[in-house]
């Protein structure tokens, strides 16, 4: 499918919430054209070397779909977009940039693989409530009182593993490389491995940084 496309300099996983304010040419012409198409969907990816504004980015090949879910004008041809990111999609091509960036992508659900056990779930669980705390001692504080509820609690059950696997992963302060690992890691066992590699990445700098 043809989609326009909106190359930024973070990551963004599936599940997550994302706050735009539009004031480049080419992105407010793609939002007034998703407006009056009615339909609000557009791809993000993560730019590999550049800046958001100005064009001449290089892009990454893997995102997500996005919705805007809400649209506000601000005058002069400036927007405030709020919106969710969907499905993950794989790059098949770049076109024209003109008006705005479009690719033509494909969906990309996890590719086959051994299902992730609900312990392997717990032990993540687990790792990411001993980064938190790690970082709250480095910081001179506690967590607050049912931090740990939050991470490991019934609401992250009750979701399918590959959502679930996303939103404990967005709980993990990571850097935009790991990020990008994370989300293009083809299948759930290899995002659970690299998920597991961004929380020691984390772990040694909180510690290497943690005042003696």
């Amino acid at each position: 499918m043809e989609l326009p496309m909106f190359p930024l300099e973070w990551v963004l996983l599936p599940g997550e919430e994302l706050s735009l304010r539009i004031f480049e040419m080419r992105y407010t012409v793609l939002v007034g054209d998703l407006m009056r198409s009615g339909d609000p969907r557009f791809g993000v990816v993560l730019i590999a070397r550049g800046r958001e504004v100005g064009g001449g980015e290089q892009r990454n090949d893997v995102g997500t779909m996005t919705s805007i879910t809400n649209c506000a004008e601000l005058g002069a041809g400036r927007y405030a977009l709020r919106c969710l990111t969907g499905e993950r999609i794989r790059v098949g091509g770049w076109l024209v940039d003109d008006p705005y960036p479009r690719a033509d992508v494909e969906l990309w659900p996890d590719e086959p693989g051994e299902p992730v056990s609900d312990s392997r779930f717990r032990e993540l669980e687990d790792r990411i409530v001993a980064l938190h705390k790690q970082m709250a001692v480095a910081q001179r504080r506690w967590l607050a009182p049912g931090r740990n509820a939050m991470l490991g609690g019934r609401r992250m059950r009750s979701l399918e593993p590959t959502q679930r696997l996303y939103s404990l992963a967005c709980r993990v302060p990571m850097g935009e490389a790991d990020r990008y690992a994370v989300l293009a890691a083809p299948s759930l066992n290899e995002r659970l491995t690299a998920l597991h590699e961004a929380i020691e990445t984390v772990s040694a700098r909180v510690e290497f940084e943690s005042p003696r």
